[in-house]
């Protein structure tokens, strides 16, 4: 039985409750990561960021 069939087999309010505790775990890792990035100086310096490539963005034109 594949993951997705036993997912299905799951009652409408259990299957409600795991997607809604994903979704929260990902927001809470969202929030955590910056909080972590600073905790353990994993933050980009300025040089990091000067030493990223420029983009440069070229507008096409004659499309609609």
């Amino acid at each position: 039985m594949s993951f997705i069939q036993s997912f299905r087999n799951l009652s409408p309010r259990t299957r409600m409750g795991l997607g809604v505790g994903f979704l929260a775990w990902g927001t809470i890792g969202l929030y955590i990561s910056d909080r972590a990035e600073k905790k353990f100086g994993l933050e980009a310096s300025e040089s990091d960021r000067e030493a990223l490539p420029r983009i440069t963005v070229v507008e096409r034109e004659g499309r609609s």
